[in-house]
């Protein structure tokens, strides 16, 4: 018998020669002991080898967000740029050239304001002319009091807004206060009055005119937002008081020259004032 013949693996095997596993790995021609390794096994691996040879080789891990082999791409993600254009023009304004579409616009406005606005504010958030935003205006002020609305735009304090039509007053007072008293206290009152009327003035001069010290009610109507400092007198120094905007609109007028003449409301004798 010829002597056994080691084979080390790449090493030309004749055809026909049968080869068998050995223990370490290499192989030897049919007729020697193959030692422990199982054929099954060694015989399995040769073929897993065989079929990555033939396999092609695989890709590198790609990272996150890179191009597949297929040739598809994740698609970027829109810049902030781009997504304020696209919401721009998916919120693009109406036109206004409609008279009624115009007059909607207003009414949008109208609802939201907290204080009267001028017509000229409105014309140039509108950017429309003036004398036809005022003119829009006023027909929307005709059209809810022919439908007899809950509510009327009226004109105060130079601009205008959105108020309760008098007629329901009661029952949004009834809502509003719930039993609870707002009202100004009459000392309240007659400061008011005396600033309205001798405006600009001092503290001093409206405690001389009523006859009793007032700083407690005009520090109540600062609070309130009815009076203002305006200034000082220039001997003096005192701080100077005005009726605010917020005092026009509660009293329905556009300018205090609109406010009822004393006259009629005075006593018929009057001791003189001491110059």
């Amino acid at each position: 018998m010829e002597p056994a013949v080691d084979v080390v693996p790449g090493d030309g095997v004749g055809l026909g020669d049968e080869v068998a596993p050995v223990e370490d790995g290499r192989s030897a021609r049919a007729g020697e002991p193959a030692g422990d390794a199982e054929p099954a096994e060694v015989a399995a691996a040769a073929g897993d080898r065989a079929s990555n040879d033939d396999a092609e080789p695989s890709s590198p891990e790609e990272p996150d967000g890179a191009v597949g082999t297929d040739g598809d791409a994740e698609t970027p993600a829109p810049s902030d740029g781009a997504g304020s254009d696209a919401a721009d023009e998916a919120r693009a304004l109406p036109e206004l050239d409609d008279p009624e579409t115009l007059r909607a616009a207003l009414e949008a406005i109208l609802i939201v304001v907290d204080e009267p606005v001028s017509e000229v504010v409105l014309a140039q958030v509108l950017e429309r002319p003036t004398a036809v935003v005022a003119a829009a205006v006023r027909e929307l002020a005709e059209s809810y009091t022919q439908q007899r609305r809950g509510f009327e735009l009226r004109q105060a304090a130079g601009g205008w807004r959105i108020y309760t039509r008098d007629d329901f007053a009661p029952y949004v007072e009834r809502f509003v206060l719930d039993g609870q008293q707002v009202r100004l206290t009459q000392a309240a009152l007659e400061t008011l009055a005396v600033v309205a009327y001798k405006q600009p003035v001092s503290r001093s001069r409206v405690s001389a005119i009523r006859g009793v010290n007032c700083d407690g009610v005009v520090r109540t109507l600062l609070t309130r937002g009815l009076i203002e400092e305006c200034g000082a007198e220039p001997e003096s120094g005192a701080y100077l008081y005005r009726t605010t905007t917020l005092f026009l609109e509660r009293m329905g007028i556009n300018s205090t020259d609109e406010l009822p003449d004393l006259a009629p409301f005075l006593p018929d004798e009057l001791p003189e004032e001491a110059s």
